[in-house]
């Protein structure tokens, strides 16, 4: 009997030590823990928080180089005008005789700047150099790509404006804007709008189709061409880097704007919306009748 009670103290008093040194770890644990979120809040001054970065500003970029400066940086006061902004119009030879007349309506002789893009070298009438862009002939993609057929040669010829009128060399730029030669822009509106952002981040500005179907078939994050889009410089450069492999990768794109799209999306640069560039549709042809800012 008195051997049972010597066990049963002795187990009672085992099971109370092990209890307190239980406790005494959990109540030191406790303790340190207090210590340390008690720094940590004291302390949370030294860190500042981090800036978000643009909505269009990518961190990503598929080349790890910076994009140079334009060749005359302009004053950080003054505002973006149309001296800026530089056009870069998409055309064919064969149309060009009736299409140049669309462009008359909205270019300003000695203020607008920009190129037509043409296929091959048109004719030109006295007082035409004037009242119109400079004619240019885009390069010969069949000698680049792969093209299967005429319009897939259109498509990556259009598309690739972009790049080569950057390659000119052309000084205080701060927008890239492309449209149709059927495309109608009115300069004091599109100034306005690019006025709202920082030409010096990454910037892909246009609008949806009006036709659901369209944007179904092709994308709602596509700036469609027709109705014109503009690219800040700095993307524009970075887009001219990687454009022709980029172009490589989606030989089964439609038009020039997809082709577009799709080399945005690999620099991670999303569409920014401005519902002012309105493009008009017929889905049974793909006819387009194109209203732009």
């Amino acid at each position: 009997m008195n051997s049972n009670l010597k066990d049963q103290d002795h187990y009672f008093h085992s099971s109370w030590t092990i209890a307190k040194l239980v406790t005494s770890f959990f109540f030191m644990v406790s303790i340190s823990y207090f210590f340390y979120s008690l720094g940590f809040i004291t302390h949370s001054y030294d860190c500042p928080p981090k800036k978000p970065y643009p909505l269009s500003t990518t961190t990503h970029l598929s080349n790890a180089t910076t994009p140079p400066p334009p060749h005359h940086t302009p004053k950080p006061s003054e505002k973006t005008n149309i001296s800026h902004i530089v056009f870069g119009i998409g055309a064919s030879s064969k149309l060009w005789s009736q299409r140049k007349e669309y462009i008359k309506l909205w270019w300003r002789p000695n203020e607008t700047r920009g190129n037509v893009w043409l296929d091959q070298a048109v004719k030109t009438e006295p007082g035409d150099e004037t009242l119109l862009p400079t004619l240019r002939v885009s390069s010969d993609v069949s000698k680049l790509f792969k093209v299967k057929n005429p319009r897939e040669e259109l498509g990556v010829r259009i598309s690739r404006i972009v790049s080569e009128t950057v390659r000119l060399g052309m000084e205080n730029v701060r927008w890239f804007v492309m449209g149709d030669d059927d495309t109608f822009f009115v300069t004091e509106n599109l100034v306005k709008v690019l006025q709202k952002y920082d030409h010096n981040q990454f910037y892909y500005i246009g609008a949806n189709s009006e036709s659901h179907w369209q944007n179904i078939h092709f994308s709602y994050n596509m700036a469609y061409g027709g109705a014109g889009f503009a690219i800040s410089y700095p993307l524009a450069v970075a887009l001219e880097r990687m454009q022709d492999k980029c172009l490589q990768r989606y030989p089964a794109l439609f038009g020039s704007d997809d082709r577009i799209q799709a080399c945005m999306a690999e620099l991670g640069v999303p569409l920014t919306k401005e519902i002012g560039f309105h493009q008009v549709s017929s889905p049974s042809n793909f006819l387009l009748l194109d209203d732009a800012l």
